[in-house]
Order: C-alpha cells, then sequence, then structure tokens
C-alpha cells in the first residue's frame, strides 16, 4: 500500500504542476488575458514558481521511488515533503484565489500525510 501511496502521491503531484502551469501561465498568455503590467508579472511568477515547484519536487519523489524506495521511508524525506505541502497549502490560500490549486493543494498534503503515516509501519 505504501508504494501504491507514494507512486499516487509524486505522480499526482507531477501531473497537477504541469496542469497548473499550461492552464494559468501559457494559456491565459498564449490568449493574452492579461494585460502587460507588473500584476501581470507577478501573476505569472507566483503561479510559474507554485506549479514547476510542483513539478521538479513530483519528479524527484518519483526518481526516488524508483531508485530508492528505501529513503522514502526516513524521516528527513518524510519532512520534506510534509514541508512543501504545507507550504504549497498555505501559498494557494493566501495568494491564489482560484479554488482548483488550494483543493490540489490539499489533496497533495493528504496524500503525502498518507505516504507518511504508512511509512511508519
Amino acid at each position: 500500500m505504501h508504494r501504491h501511496l507514494i507512486y499516487a502521491a509524486f505522480g499526482w503531484l507531477t501531473f497537477a504542476g504541469t496542469m497548473h502551469f499550461f492552464v494559468d501561465v501559457v494559456s491565459q498568455h498564449l490568449r493574452g488575458v492579461r494585460t502587460p503590467s507588473a500584476e501581470t508579472t507577478l501573476y505569472y511568477g507566483l503561479h510559474s514558481s507554485f506549479a514547476l515547484g510542483q513539478v521538479v519536487l513530483g519528479a524527484l519523489g518519483l526518481f526516488l521511488a524508483r531508485r530508492a524506495p528505501e529513503l522514502l521511508r526516513e524521516a528527513p524525506a518524510t519532512v520534506i515533503f510534509l514541508a512543501a505541502g504545507i507550504a504549497w497549502l498555505v501559498i494557494a490560500m493566501l495568494f491564489i484565489e482560484y479554488w482548483q490549486p488550494k483543493a490540489n493543494a490539499a489533496l497533495i498534503l493528504a496524500l503525502m500525510l498518507a505516504v507518511a503515516l504508512t511509512g511508519r509501519q
């Protein structure tokens, strides 16, 4: 069960980050939804770093799950992944106005918590 949760958590993290980047950054830029301004730059920067951070951590987690699954049972890795999940949830709640990134961040945190709890057995 632990192994399946690891792949679900990091797979979803990678997928959600990729989709968030394409929907909130690439799509809006190509359609010209936002007029050029400092606010637009901040919007694209926030969403780019939020989404690409998820993709990078998700890809790292998938790599570790494939190459060194026992490392994901260790406390430092668990703490780092839980802290990242909490950080994404806080950033989404404070700075992102859409509900979808908030729901994804909550789901990612729940999956990371499930991985942490099942890894201790």
